[in-house]
């Protein structure tokens, strides 16, 4: 049976025992990052403090965030940095391409920080980055995309530059919006997945939320039937965690099962592509979820 969400008042200052797990050993992740380093890239991984950050880095796998480390928003769950904008680096598509072909993967996923104050919103910029991708390997490419706030063309031209997968977070529900994403809007980011699958079918698009921020269960539901509804093949639920004193409480932890419940009634829907649990994130374990879908159609 899954639980409404639980008043303000009973949140949890501590981690559920589910939340421990074993740490890499030493040194596991120091390939990643000194290549990070060496070609002065960013990772969502490090910005967003992932706590998948150590499992992922120990298997030579990270999710490189372009067009700077400084977001032009200030959404209230996320610790990715807020100032002036970086100056867009025009090689950085090739880096990203090197970087990956150095670590030997099979499917990269390339996100950004929202760009508001660039003409194109940074499409132009995926667009490069797909381009030197498929350039340089056979490579699934992944992209998480901002809205492009004011500029719907730029899902356009990040889709015809060809990405495998089209991922764009709706993030939380319609009620939570003004609290927790207070510079975009929910039916704006539906409209552009579904844009993007009406302009290229045969791309999987995908989307994420975030569990704990005071939604209650029915109002997940009802957003994972519209985004159903809106053609998106793929799904991620994971838990919010609040990464400093700056950013929103968490509201609750909902236990493993829950999560599996939900998992169950969205599979049930008809997505093609599920992935829940406390610890999961929009490009965590992004290979194995896009094989399990790729076998499936």
């Amino acid at each position: 049976m899954l639980r409404a969400a639980q008043p303000p008042r009973a949140r949890s200052r501590s981690l559920p025992d589910w939340f421990k797990r074993p740490l890499p050993r030493g040194g596991a992740t120091r390939p990643v990052r000194a290549l990070v380093d060496e070609l002065g890239l960013h990772t969502v991984c490090e910005s967003a403090k992932c706590p998948n950050l150590n499992e992922c880095w120990s298997r030579r796998t990270a999710t490189f965030m372009v067009l700077g480390n400084h977001c032009t928003r200030r959404c209230m769950f996320c610790s990715v940095p807020k100032a002036k904008p970086d100056p867009v680096e025009a090689d950085e598509p090739q880096r990203v391409a090197e970087a990956a072909r150095r670590l030997g993967l099979r499917h990269v996923v390339v996100t950004s920080v929202d760009r508001d104050d660039l003409p194109d919103r940074g499409a132009g910029h995926f667009v490069r980055v797909i381009e030197e991708l498929r350039a340089a390997g056979d490579f699934v490419v992944e992209v998480l995309t901002p809205d492009f706030k004011g500029r719907p063309e730029g899902a356009d031209e990040v889709a015809d530059a060809g990405p495998d997968i089209f991922n764009h977070n709706v993030e939380t529900v319609p009620r939570l919006y003004r609290r927790v994403r207070p510079a975009a809007s929910f039916e704006g980011s539906l409209a552009l997945l579904q844009r993007v699958k009406c302009r290229r079918p045969k791309i999987l698009t995908k989307s994420g939320l975030m569990v704990g921020l005071g939604e209650t269960d029915d109002e997940i539901l009802d957003v994972l039937r519209r985004l159903r509804e809106a053609g998106v093949d793929m799904v991620t639920l994971g838990q919010y965690l609040r990464p400093s004193d700056r950013e929103l409480p968490v509201e609750r932890y909902p236990a493993p099962a829950e999560f599996d419940a939900l998992a169950a009634r969205a599979r049930a829907m008809g997505f093609l592509g599920v992935y829940a649990g406390p610890f999961v994130r929009s490009s965590y374990n992004a290979a194995e979820v896009y094989e399990h879908v790729a076998a499936r159609r």
